[in-house]
């Protein structure tokens, strides 16, 4: 091996992270290092451990409109409970519920995505095309 170049051995464990641990963690499905996101919700070109091209998986938009549905219904009635239970003051709503619905829908949307090409990753999955 060159020096400098990437060591395809580092970092891979002896027993792979489940599905679900390597997508909280934001694990590289080939290795296991935590090398899947490059920025909040964007996934890394690919895994500076073992080099696994990122970009060739389609995750696509659709965990964002399903999240967003599912955690603006929760956000909303517990919003509603609270304030038939509580009446507190609107500024209390603005500051509870603005960032627990942020935290929510990146924590989520980083979760779910993570899960979807993890998942396409290790069922070989892809885009259906036409064979020659």
């Amino acid at each position: 091996m060159q020096p400098g170049s990437p060591d395809p051995e580092k970092g891979r464990p002896s027993l792979a992270p489940s599905l679900w641990e390597a997508a909280l963690f934001g694990c590289c499905p080939r290795c296991g290092e935590r090398t899947l996101f490059g920025g909040v919700v964007k996934f890394a070109p690919c895994c500076s451990a073992c080099q696994l091209d990122y970009e060739r998986f389609n995750v696509g938009d659709g965990p964002a409109a399903f999240l967003t549905l599912i955690i603006g219904a929760l956000v909303t009635g517990l919003a509603i409970w609270l304030d038939a239970s509580l009446r507190p003051p609107f500024w209390v709503h603005i500051l509870l519920w603005v960032p627990i619905t942020i935290g929510s829908v990146l924590g989520g949307l980083r979760v779910s995505k993570a899960l979807l090409m993890i998942a396409e990753y290790r069922n070989k999955a892809g885009e259906a095309g036409l064979r020659k």
